[in-house]
């Protein structure tokens, strides 16, 4: 979207990368990012959900969910906004052969170094481009290495804003303020994406889609590289007492 021509703020550019919680500070963002540009509600096409976080969904009760407290809701902000500034058509931003998303795909086999191997569409709408875990791994350690301002752009955003990304209370939010530097993404059924500034790449794809093994591996290879974060080892109870812990074997 940068590529194409999008201009936003880095806590807006934040906001679009992420799978964030649902908060009000996420809503009010979003909210602010299509009405000063004359953006209506109804443009976007994602799907409807309560909060992704924890807190926030229980906050949230039994209302219904919304466009704007669903996770992805930051993203179809932006690629409204990318068309906005484009000329692009608005009412079928998400199709297969928009402008915008043949320009997705296309930035995706440039940073992963392979084709996408199927395309389909995600929970929330968008298209959805499958690439291998190790084309994953480069398409993140090219970013986080690059020298050109767009990549930049991207990762100072994130790391800046760690709570827009993804929310108070959340892996990865704490691992990005813990840990000078990382760039870290989560993303659905267990993918997470954890980088260095040197390039050095955790991509994880939990295959039963749970979250509980993640903490443990990064903490696992992290300690392997020498790389100091805080504890995030997940216990196991035995009624009220500690009795184990999951642990990484690789």
């Amino acid at each position: 979207m940068l590529k194409a021509g999008l201009t936003v703020s880095y806590e807006e550019l934040a906001i679009i990368c992420a799978s964030h919680s649902g908060n009000q500070i996420h809503i009010d963002l979003i909210t602010k990012m299509l009405e000063k540009r004359n953006i209506p509600f109804s443009a976007l096409k994602n799907a409807t959900d309560k909060p992704l976080g924890e807190k926030e969904k229980i906050s949230w009760g039994d209302k219904p969910g919304t466009q704007l407290s669903q996770n992805c809701s930051g993203k179809h902000a932006g690629m409204l906004i990318t068309c906005q500034q484009n000329g692009w058509d608005l009412d079928t931003y998400l199709e297969m052969n928009h402008p915008l998303q043949i320009a997705i795909k296309n930035e995706i086999e440039l940073l992963a170094g392979e084709k996408v191997s199927a395309s389909t569409f995600d929970g929330c709408g968008a298209p959805l481009f499958a690439i291998s875990l190790t084309g994953l791994a480069k398409s993140i350690s090219t970013l986080v290495k690059s020298n050109e301002a767009i990549y930049k752009q991207i990762v100072t955003a994130c790391t800046k804003y760690p709570e827009l990304v993804a929310g108070e209370g959340r892996l990865t939010t704490r691992m990005m303020r813990a840990v000078p530097g990382l760039f870290m993404k989560e993303g659905a059924e267990g993918i997470e994406v954890c980088a260095l500034s040197d390039g050095r790449v955790i991509a994880i794809k939990i295959i039963d889609g749970s979250w509980r093994p993640v903490a443990p591996i990064i903490m696992e290879v992290f300690k392997r590289w020498g790389v100091l974060m805080p504890d995030e080892s997940v216990k196991i109870y035995g009624g009220s007492s500690v009795i184990g812990e999951v642990i990484a074997k690789i």
